[in-house]
């Protein structure tokens, strides 16, 4: 099993780069209930991940600055290498690819949120680094567009909104060290902290199943089904506090299949079990978008087990828990964790 070591991968990318003159770093996320639903106002669990992306600047005096901005992948590997003017951000490169293309839309928008942006004579040089595969859907660009706005000085929510859209819920868990829970309001984005670490997380691990969903395309597919039930929204919400107040396995897992079969019905998909897993001994949920990325296993069964069926199906990519998701309350008490939604707008 050659899985990547993303312990040590992204524990060097946190660490400070003193020959950097800036430096940023996002986590990734999941997101274990309310999927879709989120868009139009259900409450949502959300799980920032120890993987994500790194983001650093180094500046140099010149007289025809230039933006240079270089791009390495899990493996320390160059995926992107281009170049842009300061003025209106053009790329400089004979044929600007589909990337350079989406970089360039995201740094227009936010010189119009912050006009100062990148107006001093000086040379900049970005390097940024992922801590995990680009196919896992774990945030690659939510990652970057909160690396970005925290650089620059704006709302990451803003600058999601007007580039890329979606709930939110992704640059919350990029600027998160544990779970959230999340909520998209009439006055913008809430989410909180919360204490979710049930005493049967070893029983929960993740598998990637190989197929990266475009999750733009997931949620255009979704707004089709608009408008939405309101009794619907407030089944999710329901459901999503009795998955943070589950005490079991058993109860854990009767609610994954409650909304699996609610996401399916409304959306008429048929859940990712009994359309792949029908013989697995335990529930499996998908996290997301539907029908690819990661789903989580709950199961009695030991992580040899889990291991030893999907990779009879073909899918090696396999973690427990705790190796994948962030949780640095997970030793404290429920009492210290502060419970109540704040607005983060701003940073």
């Amino acid at each position: 099993m050659n899985q990547i070591n993303l312990g040590q991968i992204n524990s060097e990318l946190k660490k400070s780069c003193p020959e950097k003159d800036q430096y940023y770093f996002g986590h990734g996320k999941l997101l274990l209930t309310g999927e879709y639903f989120v868009l139009d106002g259900a409450l949502a669990l959300a799980l920032p991940t120890k993987v994500g992306q790194s983001l650093s600047v180094k500046y140099s005096p010149s007289f025809s600055p230039t933006l240079h901005w270089k791009s390495y992948d899990v493996n320390g590997n160059v995926w992107f290498d281009s170049q842009f003017e300061f003025w209106h951000f053009k790329c400089l490169d004979e044929n600007p690819s589909e990337e350079a293309l989406f970089l360039q839309k995201i740094l227009q928008q936010v010189r119009k949120q912050n006009s100062h942006f990148l107006r001093d004579n000086v040379d900049v040089k970005v390097e940024t680094r992922l801590g995990f595969p680009m196919t896992w859907g774990l945030g690659s660009s939510s990652s970057l567009i909160y690396n970005i706005a925290q650089w620059a000085y704006i709302s990451p929510f803003e600058l999601l909104f007007k580039t890329i859209g979606g709930s939110g819920y992704d640059i919350a868990c990029a600027q998160s060290d544990g779970p959230i829970a999340y909520k998209k309001v009439s006055s913008g984005p809430s989410f909180s902290p919360i204490y979710f670490s049930p005493s049967f997380k070893n029983n929960l691990y993740f598998v990637y199943l190989g197929k990266k969903q475009n999750s733009r395309e997931a949620v255009k597919e979704y707004q089709k089904k608009r408008p939405i039930d309101p009794a619907m929204l407030a089944k999710v919400t329901e459901l999503t506090q009795e998955f943070l107040n589950a005490q079991t396995l058993k109860q854990f897992q009767s609610l994954i299949i409650s909304h699996e079969d609610i996401i399916g019905q409304n959306l008429d998909m048929q859940p990712v079990k009994e359309m792949l897993f029908p013989d697995f001994p335990g529930a499996i949920k998908s996290l997301g978008a539907w029908g690819g990325d990661f789903v989580m296993v709950a199961t009695e069964n030991d992580f040899d087990f889990v291991r030893s069926y999907f990779a009879g199906k073909g899918l090696d990519t396999v973690y427990r828990y705790n190796d994948l998701i962030s949780d640095p309350i997970e030793a404290q008490s429920k009492d210290t964790v502060k419970m109540g939604f704040s607005n983060h707008l701003l940073h």
